[in-house]
Order: structure tokens, then sequence, then C-alpha cells
């Protein structure tokens, strides 16, 4: 079976993101480069669970880590009921297959401070990036949506009267994301700034000269602003997503307005965000329970 119809399938039937589509695609090479070399045969669709075990251990004595493991195994988990779905196999060697034990990944967000010590920063010279740069930030923090999401946005997404933006999410959902004024102020100082580029293409955000915004542009734009207020190592697009929804939390917005907000389809993806929001909850507990220890002066 083809490869390709199975990325064919990714694209148009589940949607999946490009960035996802490839990844996944890379993963199934991968695990039929092993069977040929390591087994002589490259009909990875006649495999059994003792020669994916073996792919499996390989990985693990190759120093990689469990979770990046478990999603190639998920790839090819994926795969695997592609073939049942068009009837090339009828049981998935993977179907009693138990994910290697992981440890719980703790991203921590921006505080408060920090983003308000973000917000603070002046540019010299009022330039097209400065001013882009500067929205990018503002964006990913007023509204909590994906790095593909940003990179997206076309103009006419943009409702100034309605004061929302129709952000295209996961297997093209479409959802409206309120704006508030400091973005609503920073979109009309950017978009003449950007239309003066004379550009053809639909995107809101762009580069210097005039293409589509790409992934590693993003990151960097977050890195440069964030280095100067923030000792955190890792600094990214969901680092302020998750900020976004760690912050609304703490200011007492309900989980299912979050979930909307950041497009998620059920509350068990949302309340990953939770847990920064244990320590907010604790203080407010010790404060107002009546029989908690308070310090007494």
């Amino acid at each position: 079976m083809s490869i390709n119809a199975f990325v064919s399938y990714l694209q148009f039937e589940k949607k999946y993101s490009t960035h996802t589509v490839t990844a996944y695609k890379n993963d199934i090479v991968s695990f039929q480069k092993f069977c040929k070399e390591q087994f002589e045969t490259d009909q990875i669709e006649k495999v059994s669970y003792n020669l994916i075990r073996s792919w499996i251990v390989n990985l693990v004595n190759s120093n990689i880590s469990n979770r990046s493991i478990n999603r190639k195994v998920t790839s090819l988990k994926t795969y695997f009921k592609f073939l049942q779905k068009i009837k090339e196999i009828e049981v998935s060697p993977l179907e009693k297959h138990k994910a290697l034990k992981t440890e719980k990944k703790i991203e921590i967000p921006f505080s408060e401070n920090e983003m308000n010590l973000v917000s603070q920063i002046k540019n010299d010279n009022l330039s097209f990036s400065s001013v882009r740069n500067k929205l990018i930030i503002e964006l990913f923090y007023a509204t909590g949506i994906r790095r593909s999401e940003l990179i997206n946005i076309k103009i006419t997404d943009i409702d100034f009267v309605n004061e929302t933006i129709k952000v295209l999410g996961k297997r093209n959902k479409e959802r409206y994301v309120p704006l508030i004024k400091q973005v609503l102020e920073s979109l009309t100082v950017y978009i003449p700034f950007r239309n003066n580029l004379k550009t053809n293409i639909p995107y809101l955000f762009i580069t210097e000269n005039g293409k589509k915004l790409y992934d590693n542009l993003v990151y960097r734009v977050i890195n440069s602003y964030f280095s100067t207020v923030s000792s955190k190592v890792k600094k990214s697009p969901h680092i302020l997503r998750h900020t976004f929804a760690t912050h609304l939390l703490n200011q007492g917005a309900d989980l299912n307005s979050v979930k909307e907000l950041l497009g998620h389809s059920s509350l068990a993806s949302t309340q990953v965000y939770t847990h920064n929001s244990l320590g907010k909850l604790k203080e407010i507990y010790n404060q107002a329970h009546p029989r908690s220890q308070k310090k007494t002066k």
C-alpha cells in the first residue's frame, strides 16, 4: 500500500496540518527503512507486533525520549487504522500496545509581571518589522491562538465593527475570538505599514519581502522580546497560549469559556492549563476559609 495514499488521507479526510502530515509520513518512512534493513521486508502492512517491538527497543537504545517514541508509535497506529479502514488488514498489530511511561511535562507560563514588562518595551525606530513584531506578541497573549493559526490569519478575518477575529483551527474548525482595544489599536497602526509593501498575498502577517510569515521567524520574534524580561528557558508561541489560559483562569474565567477561546474540542484538553492556577486557588482558599491557619501579627 502506497504511503502516498495514507498522506492524502491525512490531508484531505483527517484535515491534519502540513506539519503533522510531514511528521507522520517521516515516521512511517523511518519504520519502513528499519524493516528493510533489519528484517528484509518493506511490506509494513504485514508486520507483527514483535517486529514493531524490536523497532521500539531500537529507538530506546538510540536514546530517543519516551515521549518522542510514543509520538512515532502514534503515527504507526494511525497508519494501521487507515489500512483497516480500506480493508487492507483486519486487525492492527498495535491494537493492544501500551504507551511508554513519560514524565508529566509541566510548562511554566509567563507571569503577569513579565507580560507587563514586555508590553513596556519601546521601539526606537517605528518600522514595519517592529510594529508587526509587537502585534504578534499582543495577539498571542490576547487571544491564546496557536502558532499555525496566527500565521494563517487573513486580513479579511478581522472584523473591526464586531471587534473579533476569525481563526481557522485544527481540522479547519472556525471560531471567532474577541479582540481587546489594545490589539485593535495595534492593528490600525500595523495595517498601513503592511499595505505599503504592496503584496498580493491575503495573509495578515508577512515578511519584509512581502512573503507569508513562517514558523522560525515567529519563534525568533518571541525569543527576542522575552529574552530581555524573562529567564525562562522555553519561550515559544505555546507558552504564550499557556499564559493566556492561565491568566484568564487566575482572574476567575470559567473553564468552558477558556475552552471555547482556545478552540479545544473537549474540556480534558483545557484542564492541562489548570494546574498553574492551583496556587492562586490555594491563596484564595487560605484567605477565605475560616479554619485556615493565617499567620497572626
